[in-house]
This record gives C-alpha cells, structure tokens and sequence, in this order.
C-alpha cells in the first residue's frame, strides 16, 4: 500500500510538470508575439493570458472531478454535466442573468446558474427513474432532451434581446476570452471547497457503485450522500459556466481515461483527474489560440471535436446494455 502511494505521488509530480509545461506554452505562445515584452506586451501577458490560464486549469479540473462525481452517482459511465444538460441548464441561468441586468452584480451570473442548472438535475432525474432506478437509456434520453429544451429557450432568448446576443453567444460557445483575475477567484473558491468535498466523500462513492443496498449495509445514507455530491457538483459546474461558457465532454473523456488507467476507486480517480482536465483544457486552449493565424476558435469547439467521438465510441461499446 505503501509502494503504491509513493507511485502515485511520483505520478503527482509528472502530472504537475506536464501542467507547468502546457502553462508555459499556453503563456508564451498565441495570436500576438510577446517576446519583445512592450507595454502592450506585457498587458497581453499579465491581464490576458495569464488569467486565461489560471482559468483553463481551474475549469478543467473542476469539470473533470464533476464528470467522477455525476459517474459514481449515477453509476453511468456516460454521466457528464454537458451530456445530461446541467451545463445547458447552467447557461441557460447565465443567460437569464443577463437580461435581467444580474450580470453585474457579485456572484450576479453564477447563482442564478446553479439555481437552473440545479433545477435541471431535478428534473433528469425525475425522468430517467425507473422504479428505484435510473437506467442508463432514459438517463441520456432525459439528458438529450433537456439540451434541447435549453438550447431552444436559449435561442428565443438571444432572439428578444438582441442587445445581449454577443454575451449569451459566449456562454452557448464556450470561451476563455475576455477572464479577469476577478472571475478566477471566484471560480476558484467554488471549485477548491467542492473538489475537497467530493474527494471527502470518495469512499462513499465507491460504495455506491456496489449498489443502493450494499452501500446502505455498510452504513452510508445514500439518498444524502447522492443529493449532497451532486448539489456540490452542480454547484462547481454552474461557477465554471458562469465565467467560461458551456465547455462539453471534459468530464466524460477525462474521467473515463483516468479509470481505465487507475482503476475504480475514485480516492485516486479524483486526484488524477485534476490534473488530467487541468492538461485536457490547457492543451485544447493552445489549439484554440493557434490553429487559425491571428484568430481564435471557440475552446468548446475544441473539446466537442474530441469529446462527440469518444462519446460515440463508449455509446458503441455500451449498446448491448441499451434496451429502446
């Protein structure tokens, strides 16, 4: 047991090089050559890009211990806060904010996102139950249809306020353009204590995979240990969502890697996958800056061009416990 922790923290450390070294080019390298370090240069680096990437590695951290926790709560590996439409939802209170005029104030964007995006979880779990069960079928159902659902009320939205399409257009697309260091306080408040919190309950979630019944033999109350990881979870998604925009398919790829890797036990799926989101966003985030010659590409362009295939691959090899 030993031996394996001191591997791990050997991983730990690797892991985190590879974060300083994606930083570092995700710092240095973009649109604008900063070399010559102007006065322009230098507001580029320290009020643009460095909080970009303090962002992009809060933001997929945060994502990617989301997408363990709705997995182990669900026990679905297909569970993601973008598939099952809790980002949609998140978005859609963003959006609500900002006809309001809430955009402005603190935390302004970010509760009325965890309000719908918490109301979205609700409601998906309602629909996918099946008895005392959500079945994996009806839960991407509900998930599908919910993202819909959104993404109509989104458009009318965009529709009525035409003053405000631009700001929605980013949280539809998914963006780290324009973060201040504000935002990344912020988000890294909410994400910090939500991480400690659901690595805190990681051998709860185990027992959840065993099943309800095994899980409340060894003494765990489930239902509270299901709501309380989930409000967390969504409490983390819609912070993330309210200062980058829907950004999909992290906490599905990341998480589902991790596992394969690590194994089951999600006291080292979780401290993997932070570190695994934190090089998936930053390494989507360097594409984004650098495909296109002094422009850039939505970043949830980017991990929706990774993650839609390899959704479609664990659909593929999951259809057999599909039933329609």
């Amino acid at each position: 047991m030993r031996e394996h922790k001191t591997k791990d923290f050997l991983y730990y450390f690797l892991l985190a090089v590879a974060v300083l070294l994606l930083a570092f080019m995700g710092i240095r390298f973009g649109s604008v050559d900063i070399s010559s370090m102007t006065d322009a240069d230098k507001y580029i680096l320290y009020s643009i890009r460095i909080p970009r990437i303090l962002m992009c590695i809060i933001a997929g951290s945060t994502l990617a211990v989301c997408g363990c926790a709705y997995q182990a709560v669900f026990k679905n590996p297909l569970s993601d806060p973008y598939i099952l439409g809790v980002s949609s939802g998140a978005s859609l209170g963003a959006s609500l904010a900002i006809i309001l005029g809430l955009d402005s104030l603190l935390l302004g964007v970010t509760l009325p996102s965890f309000a719908v995006a918490l109301l979205t979880v609700f409601v998906i779990m309602k629909l996918s139950q099946v008895g005392s069960r959500m079945h994996t079928t009806t839960l991407l159902l509900a998930g599908i249809s919910m993202n819909f659902l959104i993404s109509a009320l989104i458009s009318i939205i965009m529709f009525i306020d035409k003053e405000d399409m631009h700001k929605i257009y980013f949280w539809t697309m998914g963006s780290l353009s324009g973060v201040r260091y504000s935002d990344v306080v912020t988000t890294f408040v909410f994400s910090s204590i939500g991480i400690v919190f659901v690595w805190i309950y990681a051998k709860r979630l185990n027992a959840l995979l065993l099943g309800d019944m095994q899980a409340t033999s060894l003494g765990i109350d489930v239902e509270k240990t299901k709501k309380s990881v989930l409000i967390v979870s969504t409490l983390m998604t819609a912070a993330v969502v309210s200062c980058t925009g829907v950004i999909g398919f992290v906490g599905l790829v990341v998480p589902h890697i991790v596992r394969l890797l690590v194994g089951a036990d999600n006291r080292r799926i979780i401290p993997f996958s932070i570190f695994g989101g934190a090089i998936f966003m930053l390494c989507a985030d360097i594409i984004a800056r650098n495909v296109i010659t002094s422009s850039e590409l939505p970043i949830g362009s980017i991990t929706s061009l990774v993650g839609a295939p390899f959704f479609i691959y664990l659909l593929y090899n999951a259809k057999k416990k599909l039933h329609f």
